[in-house]
């Protein structure tokens, strides 16, 4: 018959269920870390387009001056054309991930894919001067690199009935939300400890269900807008706190106490977005209920299913 194997060194029941946890940072923490996981939409081909940047200009030394100049014009725009390209397709994920987003204010893909044309019209005209011929290379590349990459995002989505001046205010606290939640991810990077890092992005998620909330539905800012400015300003300087001693002396109360920290302020967004949520729910009860009663005092009745 079977036996669990046991010794000297073999961890008990309570002994490996408690490394499991600290290895995991908590159940909450490990499926929150990888809840909303998403890949970088920076892929390999945008990632190539750098190639021909480094190719023209290793190939351009060895050129005379004229050549050695266009060479180099054309390594430079290509780089600021990829560069470009990366900011942009992070730009269109994060408006796909939203359901209300203000489109990019730079076009970021279509100006990459201007930039792919004037550096093709460079490295053209550096091997046969040419106006036409170089015109020629510098639309066909402008052309395959929308062709692959595609446009920017051109209009606003899912602000149809958001008063504008609303939709900015919310867009400059979150943006300011946004800035405090980066210099956290710094800051617990300094720490090198990857339970830290899991929980800070788990927290992370949570804070940001919260921003989609209010950004659907701006008259929430005036409720949560201490979420989003004061507690996590205090969030970002604990951090940093946090970082600080833990890389000095690596103290272990410290790390517990952030921990704890971190938890209650998972809990207290959650319990937030969960009030949110459902007092746009009682909104839109009180709604349908006033328009009911309209149609009913109009003569129509409505099938209660």
């Amino acid at each position: 018959m079977a036996r669990r194997f046991g010794g000297k060194y073999s961890p008990d029941e309570q002994e490996r269920k408690a490394a499991d946890e600290r290895a995991s940072g908590g159940a909450g923490s490990s499926s929150g870390s990888y809840r909303n996981a998403r890949v970088d939409p920076v892929g390999a081909r945008a990632n190539l387009m750098a190639l021909p940047a480094g190719l023209v200009a290793l190939m351009s030394v060895f050129s005379g001056a004229a050549g050695l100049a266009f060479g180099l014009l054309a390594a430079a725009t290509w780089a600021g054309s990829a560069y470009l390209l990366r900011d942009g397709l992070r730009a269109e994920a994060a408006y796909d991930d939203r359901k209300v987003a203000r489109r990019p204010a730079l076009p970021r893909k279509i100006l990459a894919a201007l930039l792919c044309g004037v550096g093709a019209l460079f490295a053209a005209w550096r091997q046969d001067p040419g106006a036409l011929t170089a015109l020629i290379y510098a639309a066909a590349a402008s052309g395959l690199h929308l062709a692959a990459f595609g446009l920017d995002p051109l209009r606003d989505k899912g602000a149809e009935g958001i008063d504008g001046f609303q939709r900015d205010r919310v867009a400059r606290v979150v943006e300011e939300a946004e800035t405090y939640l980066s210099a956290m991810k710094d800051a617990a990077l300094r720490a090198r400890d990857r339970e830290v890092e899991q929980r800070v992005e788990a927290f992370q998620e949570v804070a940001r269900d919260l921003f989609r909330t209010v950004e659907e539905d701006p008259r929430d800012l005036t409720g949560a807008r201490r979420y989003l400015t004061v507690y996590l300003m205090g969030a970002r300087d604990a951090t940093i706190k946090f970082a600080d001693i833990y890389t000095r002396s690596g103290d272990p109360r410290s790390r517990e106490d952030y921990l704890a920290l971190l938890r209650d302020l998972e809990e207290n967004f959650a319990a937030r977005t969960r009030k949110m949520l459902l007092e746009d729910r009682t909104d839109l009860t009180v709604e349908i209920d006033v328009l009911r009663d309209r149609l009913q005092r109009e003569g129509v009745h409505l099938d209660p299913r």
